[in-house]
C-alpha cells in the first residue's frame, strides 16, 4: 500500500483542475501548470479534496502512484502560493548583478559567470550577495538554483561559494603544521 499516494490533497477554492484524457491542467491565481498522468493512475476531486488512485498493485503502479500524487501536490501549491529559493554568495569579492533576466556572478574566476534566467522563473537581488528565485514550477526553480550553485559550490575548507540560504556547512580541518 502506498502511504504517500493515498494521502489526500486539499484544494484551495481558487484552484481549478481540468482533465482531458491523461492530461491534467491545474489553474490558480499565480498561473497554469500541465502534467500527463501515467497509464493506470487516476484521480478524483470531491468537496475540495483531490485523491489519487491506481488500477493494480503491480510494483511499477505503486511507484507511480506516490510520485504522481507528489507532482500533483506540487502543482497545486505552485499555482496557489508558488515556490521560493534563496541563495547566498559568501566569499571575499563574490558578488552578483542582475540585468533583466541575465545574472552576472563574480565568483573568483578570471571572468564573470553569465547565466540567463529561464522563462518561468523570476529572479531578484536584495543586495549583491543574495539571490531570490521564485516560480510556480517546483522542479524548474530547484533546477535553476542547483545550476547557479554548481558554478561555485561551497568550499569544504573555507565555506566560500554559492550556498542555499540557511545551509549549514561542516568545514574540514586544515593541515596541522609542526610535529
Amino acid at each position: 500500500m502506498s502511504r504517500m499516494g493515498n494521502k489526500p490533497i486539499a484544494l484551495d477554492s481558487k484552484v481549478k483542475i481540468d482533465v482531458s484524457g491523461q492530461d491534467v491542467v491545474v489553474t490558480g491565481p499565480k498561473g497554469t501548470l500541465k502534467h500527463t498522468l501515467p497509464e493506470g493512475i487516476t484521480f478524483t476531486v470531491d468537496n475540495g479534496v483531490l485523491t489519487v488512485a491506481r488500477d493494480s498493485d503491480a510494483r511499477q503502479q505503486k511507484m507511480l502512484h506516490g510520485t504522481t500524487r507528489s507532482l500533483l501536490n506540487a502543482m497545486v501549491v505552485g499555482v496557489s502560493t508558488g515556490f521560493k529559493i534563496d541563495l547566498e554568495l559568501s566569499g571575499v569579492g563574490y558578488r552578483g548583478q542582475l540585468a533583466g533576466n541575465k545574472l552576472s556572478l563574480n565568483l573568483g574566476y578570471s571572468k564573470p559567470v553569465e547565466y540567463v534566467i529561464p522563462k518561468g522563473v523570476t529572479a531578484s537581488m536584495s543586495d549583491q550577495t543574495h539571490i531570490s528565485l521564485e516560480s510556480i514550477d517546483k522542479q524548474l526553480v530547484g533546477q535553476v538554483a542547483a545550476t547557479i550553485r554548481g558554478f561555485r559550490p561551497p568550499d569544504a575548507y573555507h565555506g566560500k561559494g554559492v550556498r542555499y540560504a540557511g545551509e549549514k556547512l561542516t568545514l574540514k580541518e586544515g593541515k596541522k603544521v609542526g610535529a
